[in-house]
């Protein structure tokens, strides 16, 4: 044998034999993730973690874990597993040096993971969630597989059943057989729309024998205006919407324009990045249009405290605070509230990490004011808009654009005002009810440097009924300082205890920088315990144009009218300008009086970085969120999306895709949908439902053999189609359409269905329910009146939200409670009233009217048993009224209604019982 043959075998050898080491020895490399951090978690974090980090060793990060422990020496030795002390604690034979501490010895096996896990350099690795998700291969689907397929039935109808199929193949499991038309019509209609199908849709699909039909119908069910009205409701809970304020006065707030806004964005099939830019940072984007502004209400929902003796400042932080958390948990999945008094205990989140996001929503103009500003003012009186108009042009006209774009702006928003909280040093004086200014009769207040450069007037608003003038005093720098000018406030009919006020506007001199304004009041005519005034706001303005002109007075008395104008008001978010901005701060412990290290607006390093081009703010913040860079945000939609459809998510932990969450029960599945969302479909909902729906996996039947219940009870291998309760404001609505009563009026204020008297009694509040007249009662649950305090109390019966904070995830139960209300509130008493005399209508036997009722009700064909049971229940009960005809008529006139004047009382009331009933069976409350 030649020396090149031996140079040449040699070398084959040498490479084969390193490959068979490399390869042997990537399959015994511990995986962190998988492996140790489960480890770790459940047993070493609690002492050495986020918050507590006994003997100075934390196991969070990687440089505190290697670094020096309070002994001096580090406790972990990469390499070097036998000479390192947290190793060596786990099997010490003293109970007292043993870890963990006062607990059960690790297993065996954890010891020996964790062992060798040190001694191959104790790497840290990243959690599935943090790390940018990438396009899986699809499984078996090749070339190889379709020679296969030939020579059986494919049961895959798009790439989720292949991923899907594959799982069930590894657990030895068959999917199901496709459902029956008219239970799929109806699962699909739910889905996309929340609504079940007409008697018309039903009949028309299962005349249908196109291969189509089924497509056909669900493009027609996205293309629905019900179907934003179905997905926006999934939408609210995030969002926290409600009608009221929160806490315990929990007054009205004017919000609704937002909840018409997600019903819009659904609509429109809006991109999911473009939809989270728009409500965290729609003011912000170029030129923005009412709408966006309204978007931006998404983080207005958060409570505000109305009560007399809050401190403004205190809440305006707890809405700082909620507005971290919700922004995380709503696009991010993660429990970032953790953060907010240390570092996180499982996840690679610092506590500076959470002051850094609320950098991002420090700046806004909203300080837990009653009056719920800034809000966005839409003139809606055409004299008022034909004011606006007039002035705008006339301002355009002789002053420029900038100058008119200027005046639009503030008449929309009435910003930056000063509020009265700003002011300290009270002498003779107060904040009235902790809101107003209140300061009597040589009385005075300080507000504390005021940025004066280029402001040449004051707006005040202020209510004066005490019968005479009040002189207010503005001295610089002092009490005894200069009197920049003396401001008389003449008596009004607005103001004083309310929102409504009066508006003046004032010259002042030429000032620049910042300066302290010491205000002093004075009204010898007041009783000395009496406020001279009360003064909602000031603000400080450059000069309204066209001082000299004759048309000068006539103009600005024509601005002022506007700026008094009664409007229809949305809260919105708004930057404060430079001369008012915050600094964001650390709290120490999450104590918001105990401020520490100034930190700029930023996202986790764990988690990346901002975009090259995104500015530090919401915008940036925005930006990043809905950027392919992001690791969570598709994975999270995705996953949210599939849980509505499916009753559990890929994750089941909506709430929580850290260490401390559920691990993808198909992860490459989650993955596949995740970058496709994002590049095929371009962000849009609309295409990622219908690619979920129309899956042979979704299509499935949902009924479940002993087989599948022993290996998959919760259906998380999806062997079987979805079946799972709807919600509260589904099971509504569907009583509603199938008796014939529901409204499909959309958008306006929210109104108030039928509700039980006395539940709003509230203190501090003058609010009542006041039941809404005709249509209104029966419009979809969407639109009810949402008050935090006292929900609407089927909502909450049927696990509804109070919405006082974000809620990821709705936790189906099943109380009798639940049963109590669907055979009993007169809203569904009502609903079977009017589907009894659908029955009459059907005509033909008895048999033909309970047999018809229940096909259009439930999609399906009644059972012969089914049909005797009801039959059996009418025979009773018409025989009972027959008897009673007194019971008959009160069961009637629980809900009078002078549309039903039946001929025949026994008969309706019987019927009205077989209608309830079916309006209780499993089979209606559920998606099948």
């Amino acid at each position: 044998m030649n020396t090149n043959k031996l140079l040449f075998i040699s070398s084959i050898i040498t490479i084969g034999g390193y490959s068979v080491y490399s390869f042997l020895g990537e399959a015994n490399k511990v995986n962190y993730s998988t492996e140790v951090k489960p480890i770790l978690n459940k047993h070493c974090i609690a002492c050495h973690g986020g918050v507590k980090k006994q003997g100075g060793f934390s196991l969070l990060f990687r440089e505190e874990a290697l670094g020096k422990t309070e002994s001096g020496k580090p406790a972990i030795i990469p390499g070097d597993a036998k000479h390192s002390e947290f190793i060596i604690r786990l099997t010490h034979k003293d109970p007292e040096e043993r870890m963990p501490l006062k607990k059960e010895p690790l297993k065996k096996e954890e010891i020996e993971i964790l062992t060798k896990w040190v001694n191959q350099g104790a790497n840290w690795g990243e959690h599935w969630a943090f790390v940018k998700p990438e396009m899986p291969k699809v499984p078996n689907k090749g070339f190889f597989a379709g020679l296969l397929s030939l020579f059986s039935s494919k049961w895959e109808k798009n790439d989720i059943d292949y991923f899907v199929k594959n799982k069930l193949d590894e657990e030895g499991l068959s999917p199901s057989k496709q459902a029956e038309k008219s239970i799929l019509l109806r699962r699909v209609f739910l889905d996309l729309t929340g609504l079940p199908p007409t008697e018309k849709q039903i009949q028309d699909f299962l005349k249908d024998d196109a291969d189509n039909a089924y497509e056909k119908v669900v493009d027609s069910l996205l293309a629905s205006p019900q179907y934003g009205e179905r997905w926006a409701g999934m939408w609210l809970d995030m969002a926290r919407y409600s009608d009221t304020k929160g806490y315990e006065k929990d007054e009205g707030r004017n919000i609704w324009q937002y909840r018409d806004y997600v019903i819009k964005a659904f609509n429109k099939d809006l991109p999911y990045n473009q939809f989270i830019k728009e409500q965290l940072a729609g003011d912000l984007l170029k030129n923005p249009t009412e709408e966006q502004y309204i978007a931006t209400a998404f983080h207005r929902n958060t409570v505000n405290n109305d009560e007399g003796g809050t401190d403004d400042e205190e809440f305006r932080n707890a809405t700082m605070v909620d507005r971290v958390n919700t922004t995380w948990e709503v696009f991010q999945s993660t429990t970032f509230a953790c953060v907010q008094c240390h570092s996180h205990p499982y996840d690679p989140i610092r506590h500076e990490d959470y002051y850094k996001s609320m950098a991002f929503f420090y700046n806004t103009r909203d300080e837990d004011i009653p009056d719920d500003s800034p809000y966005l003012r839409q003139f809606t009186k055409p004299e008022d808009k034909a004011k606006l108009t007039d002035l705008q042009h006339w301002i355009k006209n002789n002053f420029g654009t900038a100058k008119e774009q200027e005046i639009s702006q503030y008449l929309t928003f009435l910003e930056p005002k000063i509020h009265p909280h700003s002011g300290d040093q009270f002498i003779n004086g107060a904040l009235a009810d902790t809101k107003y200014l209140g300061i009597r009769n040589g009385g005075s207040v300080r507000f504390k440097s005021l940025p004066l450069t280029g402001k040449r007037q004051l707006l005040v608003a202020y209510g004066n009924k005490t019968g005479s003038p009040t002189l207010m005093e503005i001295h610089l720098g002092s009490l005894t300082g200069k009197v920049l000018t003396t401001i008389k406030l003449d008596t009004t009919q607005k103001g004083g205890w309310t929102n409504s006020w009066d508006y003046q506007l004032y010259d002042l001199p030429v000032m620049n920088g910042r300066q302290d304004w010491y205000l002093t009041f004075k009204n010898a005519k007041v009783k000395p315990d009496q406020s001279t005034c009360i003064i909602g706001s000031f603000t400080l303005l450059p000069e309204f144009p066209g001082k000299g002109r004759a048309d000068y007075a006539e103009k600005k008395k024509e601005f002022l009218a506007l700026v008094s104008a009664n409007t229809e008001n949305t809260p919105v978010m708004l930057d404060s300008p430079k001369e008012y901005a915050r600094q964001t701060h650390v709290w120490e412990r999450g104590n918001w009086l105990a401020k520490t290290t100034f930190v700029q607006p930023d996202i986790p390093a764990s988690l990346g970085k901002l975009p090259e081009n995104a500015p530090k703010n919401r915008l940036g913040l925005a930006m990043w969120l809905g950027s392919k860079e992001n690791p969570l945000t598709a994975r999270v939609a995705v996953n949210r999306f599939w849980e509505q459809i499916f009753g559990t998510g890929l994750v089941e932990t909506l709430e929580d895709f850290g260490t401390q969450g559920f691990t993808p029960t198909n992860a490459d599945l989650l993955d596949f949908l995740a970058v496709k969302f994002m590049d095929e479909y371009q962000w849009k909902p609309k295409k990622l439902l219908k690619e979920i729906v129309m899956s042979a996996t979704y299509q499935q039947d949902s009924k479940a053999n002993q087989d599948l219940l022993d290996k998959d009870p919760m259906n998380r291998l999806l062997a079987r189609g979805p079946r799972v309760r709807l919600s509260a404001e589904q099971i509504r609505d569907q009583a509603l359409l199938v008796s014939g009563l529901l409204s499909q009026k959309m958008y306006g204020k929210s109104v108030m269905p039928y509700q039980p008297d006395g539940i709003w009694n509230t203190p501090y509040s003058s609010m009542a329910w006041k039941t809404s007249e005709n249509e209104d009662q029966y419009r979809r649950a969407l639109y009810t009146y949402w008050r935090r305090s006292t929900p609407y109390p089927s909502m909450i019966t049927f696990d509804g939200a109070n919405r006082d904070i974000c809620l990821a995830r709705r936790i189906r139960t099943n109380t009798p409670l639940q049963a109590l209300v669907t055979l009993n509130d007169p809203v569904y008493l009502e609903c079977a009233k009017h589907l009894a005399k659908k029955m009459d209508k059907v005509g033909g036997t008895l048999d033909e009217q309970i047999s018809n009722t229940y096909q259009f009700t439930m999609c399906k064909t009644i059972s012969e048993k089914k049909l005797a049971v009801l039959k059996k229940l009418y025979s009773t009960t018409f025989q009972t009224y027959q008897k009673n005809r007194t019971e008959a008529e009160k069961l009637l006139n629980i809900c009078p209604d002078d549309n039903i004047k039946p001929k025949n009382i026994p008969d309706l009331a019987a019927k009205t019982l077989v209608a309830s009933t079916l309006l209780n069976l499993d089979e209606f409350i559920m998606k099948e």
